[in-house]
């Protein structure tokens, strides 16, 4: 085990190599929030013809 002069020589190294660590940033720094998207009932209609084609290019999908 080092003893304590050692130990603070190395601490004070450390320090001067490295400086102090960086200021702490606060979570609500760190999240953005933003309203979502209006729905298009457009584009969530369900279309008979196009969930066939969907469907088949998922199971050539999986074929190859």
């Amino acid at each position: 085990m080092q003893d304590r002069s050692t130990q603070d020589s190395n601490s004070a190294a450390r320090h001067a190599r490295f400086g102090a660590l960086p200021e702490r940033i606060a979570y609500a720094d760190m999240v953005e929030t933003k309203e979502a998207s209006p729905r298009d009932p457009e584009r969530d209609a369900c279309a008979p013809g196009g969930a066939r084609n969907l469907l088949a290019c998922a199971a050539w999908d999986m074929v190859l």
